[in-house]
């Protein structure tokens, strides 16, 4: 879409959101009486999406992505059939949901057409993720496709800037990595302006609403992989995670994440904010509808041997023996990190999960650097206004950098800190009776169900997995009911924040609102983890 210097950042989005629409084919665009409907409902999940839809649609995208592509491998369906299947109900949801960034539904049912073909003329399969449609968060760069990261003034461009050679002809090693494997991928996904939001909003799009919770935020900053895959418009999507983009999303819209530790997976040719930025680096993660479809996705990747293409990623190949776990596990709890406490329904929510662990005998144990330049660079080139969230950490525009000695300071603190815990951590040894240390930590993801839009006030409970650079799996355990899910009388909060956390609380609100829980690991601990957080669904 080109863009004139005339244009005001007003007019590009708007020509962009006309832009992706007409990539809908026409049969697929939703009567006015079905989106009024949606818009007056508070749930649109399930049900709702799915009488939109034929039973052969439903039984397609309603199944776990291990399952769908061991049916196309035995001809119960094409991925042609498939990637129709997924970008119909894709296209419902955005309509419905305001989730998607780019559409290329084309490109996909062509790419599925010739997968098709290769198995149709040699019998075997291109690879472990043949046939099986997979989104992205709006980072990943994907040949003849547009990148905004929710930027109206990316629109046209490479990242902000003109004439690089790069515009609609970078592609993310991730991306590369995924069409090997026979991946089939389809469209990309909302996500705040910045990123560094526990919502989903920018000047773009617009907000990206909780599809289960409609009075609610899908969460973020990979709040439109959690919308679509609630909706049942993706089975499995990438994101990225620096406090808590994956965790956050999943949580709030009732699917499953995983942030492993950076250097697992490639972040090489990801857009991101504040590229430069390493003290705490952002990490791949990956979001599903199902624990078995993270475990197949992350065990692919690996075979392709992405440490041989990006010097940030570390050589270990996927170790299938750690999922064997020991009869007896231990896991320490974090109920409250003294700085912000978790709202009835997520107390409740950690709860479960302790129950649960004790009923089958396991033990349980207690235990932005660059001055808003970069933000602003993008934001200046049409005058694009700050969205309101964003206002406080922000400002009126850039301060002054922080100074090189100042840097290095911080990272060597952050080095300091993470020996100290890993420290602590082996240290529990002594009283979890299992001659081992403690196996995971169960802990919230967020003091809050998915948050009032606006009321996002604290991010602890997911920035020490980032900081730390430690694995984290995010799973769903209940939802939130306002008939048990109530104030107690003698609560007393801890500080401002905590009592604003508090006074956001609205049970009828937030009642039918999804309660997820994460499980913390250890670094590059992501086959075990998953274990573990099968053992939790098991028991759960």
């Amino acid at each position: 879409m080109p863009i004139q210097e005339s244009h005001s950042w007003e007019w590009v989005a708007a020509a962009k959101r006309k832009a992706t629409l007409a990539k809908i084919p026409e049969e697929w665009i939703l009567p006015e009486y079905v989106i009024k409907d949606a818009a007056a409902r508070r749930k649109i999940t399930g049900s709702f999406i799915e009488a939109l839809l034929s039973d052969r649609e439903c039984a397609i995208t309603n199944i776990a992505s291990p399952v769908l592509i061991e049916r196309i491998r035995e001809r119960w369906c094409t991925a042609a059939e498939v990637t129709l299947a997924y970008c119909k109900r894709a296209a419902f949801a955005h309509q419905l949901n305001n989730c998607l960034h780019e559409i290329f539904f084309s490109d996909a049912i062509n790419a599925a057409e010739k997968l098709d073909a290769h198995l149709a003329n040699t019998g075997e399969t291109v690879g472990p993720l043949h046939g099986l449609p997979v989104s992205l968060k709006d980072q990943f760069h994907v040949k003849d496709v547009e990148t905004t990261m929710g930027y109206v003034s990316w629109v046209g461009t490479f990242e902000g800037e003109k004439g690089t050679g790069k515009e609609f002809s970078e592609e993310s090693q991730l991306v590369e990595e995924l069409k090997s494997l026979g991946a089939v991928l389809y469209c990309k996904t909302s996500c705040p302006q910045t990123l560094l939001l526990g919502e989903t909003v920018n000047n773009l799009i617009g907000s990206t609403m909780n599809p289960v919770n409609q009075l609610l935020s899908c969460g973020g900053s990979s709040g439109g992989e959690g919308a679509l895959l609630a909706l049942g418009g993706s089975s499995i999507g990438v994101g990225t995670d620096i406090g808590g983009s994956v965790r956050i999303p999943a949580s709030f819209c009732g699917v499953y994440s995983i942030k492993p530790s950076f250097g697992r997976f490639s972040y090489r040719k990801v857009a991101n904010n504040n590229p430069g930025q390493t003290i705490v680096n952002s990490a791949i993660g990956f979001m599903s509808t199902s624990l078995s479809a993270l475990d197949l996705c992350m065990e692919s990747i690996l075979s392709t041997k992405p440490w041989l293409r990006d010097p940030d990623v570390v050589e270990i190949p996927w170790r299938p023996h750690l999922k064997h776990q020991p009869k007896k596990l231990c896991f320490a709890v974090i109920r409250n990190d003294g700085m912000c406490t978790p709202h009835p329904p997520i107390a409740r929510g950690v709860e479960i999960a302790v129950e649960a662990a004790k009923r089958a005998g396991h033990k349980k144990a207690c235990l932005g650097a660059d001055g808003g330049h970069d933000v602003w660079k993008q934001l200046s080139i049409l005058h694009e206004p700050l969205i309101p969230p964003l206002e406080e950490m922000y400002g009126d525009g850039p301060t002054d950098p922080m100074l090189i000695p100042e840097y290095q300071d911080y990272a060597l603190k952050r080095l300091r800190y993470t020996a100290r815990y890993m420290e602590y951590w082996n240290s529990t040894v002594e009283f979890t009776g299992t001659g081992r240390p403690v196996d995971a930590v169960i802990m919230p993801v967020a003091p809050h169900a998915a948050v009032i839009p606006n009321r996002y006030f604290h991010y602890g409970y997911t920035e020490i997995a980032d900081l730390l650079n430690f694995t984290a799996v995010a799973i769903p355990i209940t939802t939130v009911d306002k008939s048990v899910d109530k104030i107690p009388n003698n609560f007393e909060p801890l500080n401002d924040e905590d009592l604003k956390n508090w006074e956001a609380y609205d049970a009828d609100v937030y009642d039918g609102a999804p309660v997820g829980i994460q499980l913390l690991g250890r670094r590059f601990d992501e086959e075990h983890m998953i274990s573990i957080a099968e053992e939790f669904v098991k028991l759960l």
